[in-house]
């Protein structure tokens, strides 16, 4: 059976997770028909073992709980059916914008169950936002907070509405999904390749592209992510990431859960280094994975003077700085291991534990998967775009992009194409250089600088602009606007605050646009912008310490900064 062939998978990453040569050389793919991880693994495994009781989810502070694999069980089936009497079926959308509260983990379940496509959502999006997904992913429900419910004011008025909280007149209460009974059948079998979860990604055109997973590729898949974090049963792991964005599915869901390690949560209104790391120490955390953003917060704290119990140590998104890693190591004793996966896959590349570290790089390539790097004419090569080889494809690659129609693009016949760069030394190990498209990390978020430019020139002072990233050391980098203004408009203080809040209604706030500079802006001969020199000019400010003298920022308006947001 195929439940079967996923936990002999499991075991054997389990079991191997020192030695990475046994599990690169030996490890396969379980081969799956029908697969319902939260029914065949979580309910039927998990829940119903030995170790049932054991602890399944933590959240300390706002929204505080702990529960047992049996309890989440039991709550999940609840929330099936009672989402069910409120008519989702199979196949339906139902997008989730919660923080990190019990209901997400109930809801995540819950739609697994019933074979529904959950849309993971975070809860900075605007209306804008909400509209697109409504009209491109199909949505046909929604859950989300009481606060958070007037976001959907004037949305498709079909859809069904559940809210956290007060529910506001119109919508459903989600308690009351919890009295219904606590018996679940299914109405039918799950195929593996049944769609479970969809995500919208930044990409380089105005909007964002519909990533479609099944119960396989995501739930399956993210046994490499299981195994570079190192998991094994009983482990209590913190991932420092929101909902909505496909790391918490990674480190929040599948891979702990592959494991049968617990989920820890420490929910903060701002986060807080110091009370984070507090939290880390109180609650016997021994895996965790934090962004880069996070750990450079970290080092800036007595961390020495703590005793966790801290087995294994992660960090993914970017390349993390190897002064953060040498202080670390230092106050530890524990390794900061990178590694690279996409919203597209689950973990390619990575540092699994016991596993020799090269400073800068992100790792190997991962069990089940075959990485190569290609030039811009199709050859392997020491540095290319990293491809993943299809022949055959790794579980851990996403069903394709979905269309507007509800077709798929192609996901290409020998590889896929990642979009980024990277190079292999010697020994194998590949390093990240950069994406091959303009797509930049901000605070840990993918920001398209298409979008940002399109939403600038909506701004009637703006004739062309252009987003790149300007380094940060807090944020690893922000957004920076280069404007060309239209005729007759001053380059001067008023126009650029005038810009400012016009993002500010414009964007979601992780988006916003933090600098801007009013120049000429540079063009190869056929008219095309070259972000690239404005992309050098802003590393060489940046490493020479100087300033742009063209340059407004945001923090620097008190108009702007006195606002909540």
């Amino acid at each position: 059976m195929t439940t079967q062939a996923f936990k002999a998978a499991r075991d054997f990453l389990v079991a191997h997770r020192t030695d990475h040569a046994t599990a690169y050389r030996d490890f396969r793919w379980p081969e799956m028909t029908h697969f319902n991880w939260a029914l065949d693994w979580f309910d039927a495994e998990l829940a119903a073992g030995a170790g049932a009781h054991r602890t399944a989810l933590k959240i300390v502070g706002d929204g505080a709980a702990t529960l047992s694999f049996a309890e989440l069980s039991d709550r999940s089936n609840r929330v099936a059916n009672g989402l069910r009497a409120l008519g989702v079926r199979r196949g339906d959308r139902v997008l989730l914008m919660l923080g990190n509260v019990l209901p997400l983990w109930d809801l995540m379940l819950a739609t697994m169950k019933l074979g529904a496509v959950m849309i993971p959502a975070t809860t900075l999006l605007t209306q804008n936002d909400l509209r697109d997904r409504f009209n491109r992913g199909r949505v046909r429900h929604v859950v989300t907070s009481a606060a958070d419910a007037p976001k959907f004011d004037g949305l498709d008025p079909t859809v069904t509405r559940i809210a956290t909280g007060d529910a506001p007149d119109g919508w459903h209460r989600f308690d009351d999904l919890l009295n219904a009974p606590a018996a679940f059948t299914p109405d039918g079998p799950t195929k593996a390749t049944d769609p479970t979860l969809l995500y919208f990604t930044s990409g380089t055109t105005a909007k964002p592209k519909l990533v479609l997973h099944s119960h396989q590729s995501y739930a399956v898949g993210h046994l490499s992510t299981m195994y570079v974090l190192g998991l094994k049963p009983g482990d209590m792991h913190l991932n420092i990431s929101s909902p909505g964005w496909a790391k918490h599915a990674y480190s929040c869901l599948f891979a702990p859960w592959n494991a049968g390690a617990a989920v820890f949560i420490a929910n903060q209104p701002r986060f807080n280094a110091p009370a984070m790391l507090q939290a880390i120490v109180e609650n016997g955390v021994t895996t965790l994975c934090a962004p880069p953003t996070v750990w450079r917060m970290f080092v800036q704290e007595d961390i020495k003077a703590l005793k966790t119990s801290l087995r294994e140590i992660g960090s993914a998104g970017e390349p993390l700085n190897p002064e953060v890693i040498e202080q670390v190591e230092a106050a530890w004793n524990l390794t900061i291991r990178d590694f690279y996966g996409q919203t597209e896959t689950t973990v390619q590349i990575g540092n699994p534990p016991n596993f020799p570290i090269k400073p800068g790089s992100m790792g190997m390539p991962m069990p089940g998967y075959r990485i190569r790097l290609l030039d811009p004419e199709d050859n392997d090569a020491k540095e290319g775009e990293v491809c993943i080889a299809l022949d055959p494809a790794p579980v851990g690659l996403m069903l394709g992009y979905e269309q507007e129609d509800g077709s798929f693009a192609a996901r290409g016949k020998d590889v896929y194409r990642t979009g980024d760069v990277a190079s292999r030394d010697e020994d194998g190990y590949l390093t990240f250089i950069g994406r091959a498209d303009d797509v930049f990390k901000a605070s840990d978020y993918r920001v398209s600088p298409f979008e940002l430019e399109s939403a600038l020139i909506e701004h009637d002072a703006v004739a062309e602009a252009a987003v790149v990233p300007a380094p940060d050391p807090t944020r690893t980098a922000v957004p920076k606007a280069y404007i060309a203004l239209a005729a007759g408009i001053a380059p001067d203080r008023a126009t650029a605050l005038s810009i400012f809040q016009h993002m500010r209604t414009a964007v979601a706030p992780y988006k916003r646009v933090r600098r801007i500079a009013f120049a000429e802006l540079p063009k190869t001969i056929s008219g095309k912008i070259r972000r690239v020199e404005l992309r050098q000019a802003e590393e060489a400010s940046y490493k020479a310490g100087t300033r742009d003298p063209a340059e407004f920022r945001e923090d620097e308006f008190p108009e702007l900064t006195a606002r909540p947001g």
